[in-house]
């Protein structure tokens, strides 16, 4: 083995990676997503680094449907937050191996929720919250309450009738309609922790239905999107939302007939929204 062979063979492991490693000419772009775009390569193959790092976003998405929530705490803390009682519910998914095989089962209540929730219906309520697992507890536990103690700063000095908070273990988006149903809710906010993606395994989605009742689809509810630090932020959310919540209350409806016409929760926001490619260097 020659001198120089005996040199290459002892470089340090960075140095050798980052001579194998081709960048990508789009890589100035990585700084505005957390998308996996422009990771180079190394021959015709993905480097190291990035494989390892899809492997551990793969393993938290995972986790993240599998995390049982702490409802108790969740709860607790979600009192203590709104000074609205918390009703613990469950759909009719007895556990999370149900719940993941039988998705319409996570949209209906199981019989001692609807008891329960019959007990406490029949008052004059414009809205209720509904908080879901969904598929992705981590969101609900991370995220739920503070969006919350956003949203009802904003209706606070409105005259809204809010219902008791409804938590649900095992639940899916349409579940609210249910407890909105049975509550006697002219509104109903069902907040559910979205499909993890693989750049956010804590996503959390929010659901508006006007006048919600068993049997709805998708095309009576307005959807709110990755409220999250990373994504919408809290404030943000609730700005869109409560736009959302009065027109529609004004008009007596929801979904595909109403339109999210708000452009940002501030006027700095949109003087901040402009083309990223104008940025690049």
């Amino acid at each position: 083995m020659s001198k120089q062979s005996k040199d290459t063979d002892h470089r340090e492991p960075a140095a050798a990676s980052a001579e194998v490693v081709t960048a990508n000419p789009w890589q100035a772009l990585r700084r505005f997503t957390a998308a996996r775009i422009a990771l180079g390569r190394s021959g015709v193959s993905l480097p190291t680094a990035p494989q390892l790092d899809f492997q551990l976003a793969h393993a938290q998405a995972r986790d993240a449907v599998h995390l049982p929530l702490d409802h108790a705490a969740l709860a607790a803390a979600l009192t203590a937050a709104s000074g609205l009682p918390c009703l613990a519910l469950h759909s009719a998914a007895e556990n999370r191996h149900v719940y993941l095989q039988r998705p319409d089962l996570g949209r209906r209540l199981d019989d001692a929720s609807r008891q329960l929730l019959q007990a406490h219906g029949g008052a004059d309520y414009d809205l209720a919250f509904v908080i879901a697992d969904g598929l992705s507890a981590l969101a609900i536990e991370q995220n739920a309450l503070p969006f919350l103690q956003a949203m009802l700063a904003r209706l606070a000095a409105e005259r809204w009738s809010l219902a008791p908070l409804a938590l649900v273990a095992q639940g899916r988006v349409a579940v609210g309609d249910e407890v909105g149903q049975l509550l006697g809710a002219r509104a109903v906010v069902v907040l559910v922790g979205e499909r993890p993606g693989l750049s956010s395994p804590d996503s959390m989605g929010l659901y508006l239905t006007w006048a919600p009742q068993v049997g709805l689809t998708d095309a009576g509810r307005n959807c709110i999107s990755n409220v999250r630090p990373a994504g919408l932020r809290y404030e943000e959310a609730a700005f869109k939302l409560h736009y959302l919540l009065d027109q529609s209350r004004q008009r007596r409806l929801s979904g595909v007939a109403l339109k999210d016409e708000t452009g940002g929760a501030d006027d700095a926001l949109a003087g901040s929204q402009r083309n990223f490619l104008l940025d690049l260097d």
